[in-house]
């Protein structure tokens, strides 16, 4: 895979990197591996968790590659059938995935940086970093989902805060409005995800799917329809061998062994 994109297996976590100095900027070649790895984590039984984060610590992403989107060969291609409004930074394949996908975020995450940001599940940032929705600089709004997937965790005054004034976030308000769920000192942020990674993926693979599905789908259903959801997928549950083992394990007083069954 090209080095813009860097894919790594950790046991059941697949750890994708974003490269391209030096300011991490994501061009439609980026956009395509980023929606290729994600496929692949989606594809894989052995892989249960996903980390995304980007090299260096002065930038995790300062979203769509600008220059490269007005020069030549890639005007256009932004907008065509494969990398359209809400398609940008494999962010498709990345919202579909029944598997929870961490976000480690270092430095400046902007732009589109935070909206691939928000379209994974746990964000975990580290305490210098600096979050914004900047578009609005550049007389355009979010079109990676910024302005639907923001609201839904900050709400829709702070959300309109962010976007109308393209402002910058430090880490500590960032974990205070809930953009995000965990914040760490900087030396430590490789090792905070793939811990927290490694701990999510030790649990029963069926039941990390299912929950993920519960709360994601639920949210989008009235909540009436998302406790019969929830009921559903719980009662599904009951039926695996995973559960049995489970059951087994915790009576025995052993670590389970998971066959995603």
């Amino acid at each position: 895979m090209s080095e813009a994109v860097r894919v790594e297996r950790r046991g059941h976590v697949l750890e994708v990197t974003l490269d391209r100095p030096k300011v991490n900027a994501i061009d439609v070649t980026a956009s395509r591996l980023l929606g290729q790895a994600f496929v692949t984590l989606r594809d894989d039984p052995d892989l249960r968790v996903g980390i995304v984060t980007a090299a260096g610590d002065r930038i995790f992403s300062a979203g769509w590659d600008i220059k490269a989107a007005h020069a030549g060969s890639e005007v256009g291609k932004w907008w065509d059938i494969d990398y359209g409004p809400g398609k940008f930074a494999g962010l498709t394949e990345l919202w579909d995935l029944n598997k929870p996908v961490i976000a480690a975020l270092n430095g400046h995450v902007l732009g589109g940086g935070l909206e691939l940001a928000l379209a994974c599940d746990i964000r975990i940032a580290a305490d210098d970093a600096q979050l914004g929705l900047t578009e609005i600089n550049l007389a355009i709004i979010p079109g990676g989902g910024g302005t639907q997937r923001l609201p839904r965790l900050v709400g829709r005054g702070k959300a309109l805060e962010m976007i109308l004034t393209g402002m910058r976030v430090p880490a500590a308000e960032a974990l205070r409005i809930g953009l995000v769920e965990r914040v760490v000192p900087a030396a430590e942020l490789s090792t905070a995800a793939v811990t927290f990674a490694r701990s999510v993926a030790a649990k029963a693979p069926i039941a990390l799917r299912y929950a993920k599905e519960a709360v994601v789908g639920g949210m989008a259903l009235p909540l009436a329809d998302g406790i019969r959801l929830e009921a559903d997928l719980s009662t599904l549950l009951r039926t695996t061998e995973d559960r049995l083992e489970g059951a087994r394990a915790f009576l025995e007083k052993r670590k389970p062994s998971w066959s995603g069954r």
